[in-house]
């Protein structure tokens, strides 16, 4: 007679290949968890709506939605919903530019006035107030490296940017801050500049001899997959495009608002220009391929977009002992491998966790919250989606 423990090692074989495997199934879970830290924000109605996506090296983990795209329409949002992403544009332009550095084009030391000879014999502004202002020459010039790390000492915007910031050529805008006075010493500040980086895509207008949006399609965009990253949203991105909200008058809930920085309607192009430093819009998706070429320090699927040294270059501190840290284009924490990152107007932000290896996406458009419990919505987001999926 056999021994039936003879077959133990066939039946335990047998019990492994047919068994569920658990892995797919909780890391579906897991990714339920992100929408369902968030939802009680919803609840309160604090939020209307995000798309949230987590990705990694090799791939995206999680995408998950909650809330709506539209709550007077009942539009739940959807995972290829369109956002104004706003400042997150800039980290876009900078690593436009970065392709131009790489190839020996340009180079972050030059001073602008190489590139645009209207930079040349600018004014500082060392007194000023409502009746006069006196200006001298600055102690030197402004350079790639300062405009992309908002130390050049130029405003945020000139007087001419008015109502809207879409509203000038870039040709046009980049001459009026030529015109207007820096505001301090290059490098002895950090001051949030939109002049500053829409100077630098109108550098690759002139280096390139295509228009700063053609060789952001070109270059990035179309071999990135980045499908609906666009200036101009078409009729069909429009109608997928999240609604704007902030806090109503009393604070008791949420009311819709519009981009007042751009102007309607947001598809058309006559007399609507591209901005550099805030005029994009995308998708979750489309962020998420840009954010992981870079964290694969310059790679995505196989192919080589940036040196590792651009990356690196993008990503780490450029502001020395100044308070803020700041990178090329995009937000840093200073730490010689840690995040680096940026956010939006409308609070849309991404991350590049290097440490942790992982890719944060937080769309949202919100101007304003209820309260400062807003303030708690994408630290609940990061945290959950690094206590998830960091290795």
């Amino acid at each position: 007679m056999l021994s039936p423990l003879r077959f133990l090692p066939v039946l335990l074989l047998a019990l492994t290949v047919s068994a569920p495997v658990p892995a797919q199934e909780s890391k579906s879970a897991q990714a339920a968890k992100l929408a369902a830290k968030l939802q009680p924000f919803v609840d309160s109605h604090t939020l209307a709506g995000a798309v949230l996506l987590v990705a990694n090296r090799d791939g995206v983990l999680a995408t998950e939605t909650v809330g709506s795209a539209d709550i007077a329409a009942g539009k739940p949002m959807r995972p290829d919903n369109v956002f104004w992403i706003a400042s997150m544009s800039k980290p876009v332009t900078a690593t436009a530019l970065m392709l131009l550095i790489d190839e020996g084009k340009v180079a972050l030391d030059d001073p602008v006035e190489k590139y645009l000879p209207e930079f040349k014999n600018l004014w500082l502004a060392v007194e000023q107030d409502q009746d006069h202002q006196l200006l001298k020459r600055p102690g030197q010039k402004i350079t790639v490296r300062h405009i992309l790390s908002h130390t050049s000492g130029m405003p945020f915007r000139s007087a001419l940017e008015q109502p809207t910031l879409d509203a000038l050529p870039l040709s046009v805008a980049v001459r009026s801050y030529a015109m207007t006075p820096l505001q301090f010493e290059p490098t002895t500040k950090y001051q949030y500049s939109n002049a500053g980086i829409n100077t630098a895509g109108r550098i690759i207008e002139v280096v390139t001899g295509l228009a700063y949006e053609d060789f952001l399609q070109q270059r990035l965009f179309d071999p990135l997959g980045m499908k609906d990253t666009t200036f101009w949203p078409n009729e069909e991105q429009v109608a997928r495009l999240a609604r704007a909200y902030r806090p109503n008058k009393d604070k008791s809930g949420l009311e819709e608002t519009r981009i007042d920085q751009l102007q309607y309607p947001l598809n058309r192009r006559e007399g609507r220009y591209p901005m550099p430093a805030g005029g994009l819009f995308s998708t979750a998706a489309d962020m998420a391929a840009f954010c992981r070429m870079l964290l694969n320090g310059g790679e995505l699927n196989g192919k080589r977009y940036l040196s590792a040294d651009a990356v690196g270059q993008l990503a780490a501190n450029q502001t020395g002992d100044l308070p803020t840290g700041y990178g090329l284009g995009f937000s840093t924490d200073k730490r010689p491998n840690g995040t680096f990152g940026h956010g939006g107007a409308l609070a849309t932000n991404m991350q590049i966790d290097r440490e942790r290896g992982l890719v944060l996406i937080y769309m949202v458009q919100h101007a304003g919250y209820l309260n400062d419990t807003g303030k708690q919505i994408y630290p609940t987001f990061a945290e959950t989606a690094r206590a998830l999926f960091a290795k």
